[in-house]
């Protein structure tokens, strides 16, 4: 497996994260929270979140808070993990997994870059192998924009829902309807969900109307 070694600043049982979100319908079947990790060995092209792929200190946080934050919602029945690359974090991701568990019977979908058969191949030390077993649905394979075919939660039709556990079975992941969510956040926009075709153009025109509507009514730049 492709490797990226945390910054010598980040403690091996502390995760790296980019954003978390705690509570969405966006993002799998029921309430969820959501969290992204920072970093990835992927530059797959059309990224929905370039931002996130170095391999820098972003948020660092404890399992054990960040379990809490991601069940502070009391609908929350479940958490999606994306990013960046998950499994380059498998072992602080485990320990959050399980510190979840204690609090409440969440499921728990992962979206991965790499595929399943490989990362069954992976040695117990990386913490691959124990989060694999913990995990509901895995998402995996690299984004592919020419294979994007706008159905389910999967980005591009070369990836694969894989069902690890019966619990979200019969969920239809690879055919719901995709939705998004359009954040603001520290006057950035952020978009969460696998977002249908057009929609970042489509907000962008509205964006740049708006704006040009302000602007002619003399409104703030």
């Amino acid at each position: 497996m492709t490797r990226i070694e945390l910054p010598s600043s980040i403690r091996s049982d502390t995760l790296n994260i980019a954003a978390s979100l705690p509570a969405t319908q966006v993002l799998g079947p029921g309430w969820r929270a959501a969290v992204w990790v920072q970093g990835c060995p992927f530059r797959c092209p059309g990224c929905i979140a370039p931002g996130w792929l170095p391999n820098r200190p972003a948020r660092l946080v404890s399992a054990h808070q960040l379990a809490e934050e991601l069940l502070a919602d009391e609908r929350v029945t479940g958490w999606t993990i994306s990013g960046g690359e998950p499994m380059l974090q498998a072992k602080a991701l485990v320990d959050l997994v399980r510190a979840g568990r204690r609090l409440r019977a969440i499921n728990v979908i992962v979206f991965s870059g790499y595929e399943l058969s490989h990362l069954k191949r992976m040695p117990s030390g990386s913490g691959v192998p124990r989060l694999l077993e913990m995990i509901d649905v895995l998402i995996d394979g690299p984004y592919r924009a020419e294979l994007n075919d706008n159905r389910g939660l999967r980005g591009s039709s070369n990836q694969t829902v894989h069902y690890l556990t019966d619990r979200l079975v019969g969920s239809a992941l690879e055919e719901s309807p995709r939705r998004v969510e359009v954040l603001v956040r520290d006057g950035e926009l952020m978009f969460a969900g696998v977002p249908p075709v057009g929609v970042f153009s489509a907000v962008m025109q509205d964006i740049t109307a708006l704006r040009e509507k302000s602007l002619a009514a003399g409104g703030l730049r």
